[in-house]
């Protein structure tokens, strides 16, 4: 997969094509639904599948905090690429691009690399005030020779799956309820550093949701090991000669 710093730097040999825009934090049951349809799309139309994504959450510029994240940004771009992701834009998202309308965002893009169209759920939308709909882009696309396909979104028991619920159940400590939305544990991955006592503090790149205070049974390179949550910060009880691990929760110990 073809990791690019920005749209700005996209080249033809990118394209052409086939977008999705957004977070994709957690890279959850329902972001795997739209990924499949990107990959489906884009070699139904001799595209490249791609997504454009962002270096932090958007909400630290739209609402002035960003929520803890699901995951690793690194571990992101593994999923994107397991997932059959050709190319990943990771934008910097600022105030300036927050105001970008919608059709000059689609023309910065036009401009470097060939577009054969995006693909969308009925409510997304980017650019400014959010006007880059499923309807404008159609517009847009009509216009300027690309496509748009509309796919539903994804529901489980007749909900839409959120990266928000997920980061609540984790929050609530329902790791069985945020494990089946993501498709898989939760887990953590980050860099090692000595804590003392014999604990081994992990160090995220960013903020990652954690589950309350409390002992918890997990895995590492499929071993059991043992986490502490305590006061915001998740320690490995042991020490390990691995610079950056991936711990898998399990359960609260004792249950």
């Amino acid at each position: 997969m073809d990791v690019v710093e920005g749209i700005d730097e996209l080249r033809p040999q990118h394209g052409p094509a086939f977008i999705v825009v957004g977070v994709f934090d957690g890279l959850h049951r329902g972001h795997a639904y739209l990924l499949a349809h990107l990959v489906a799309e884009a070699s139904a139309r001799g595209a490249r599948p791609a997504v454009i994504t962002f270096d932090h959450h958007p909400d630290e510029v739209l609402m002035g905090k960003a929520p803890p994240l699901l995951l690793d940004p690194g571990e992101r771009l593994e999923r994107l690429e397991d997932a059959g992701v050709a190319v990943t834009v990771v934008q910097h998202f600022d105030q300036a691009l927050r105001q970008t309308p919608y059709d000059a965002f689609v023309q910065r893009i036009r401009a470097r690399v060939g577009l054969s169209g995006f693909l969308m759920t009925p409510e997304a939308a980017f650019g400014f005030e959010r006007r880059g709909t499923p309807a404008t882009l159609a517009e847009l696309g009509e216009r300027d020779g690309f496509d748009v396909v509309v796919v539903p979104t994804f529901d489980l028991d007749g909900k839409e799956v959120r990266s928000s619920t997920i980061r609540d159940s984790v929050a609530s400590g329902d790791l069985e309820i945020a494990a089946r939305l993501l498709g898989r544990p939760v887990s953590l991955t980050g860099s090692t550093e000595p804590a003392g006592d014999g604990r081994t503090r992990l160090e995220f790149v960013l903020p990652l949701a954690l589950p309350p205070d409390g002992d918890y049974e997990a895995t590492m390179d499929g071993r059991p090991v043992q986490l502490r949550i305590l006061g915001g910060a998740a320690y490995l009880l042991g020490e390990t000669s691995s610079r950056r691990v991936t711990i898998v929760l399990e359960r609260p110990s004792g249950r």
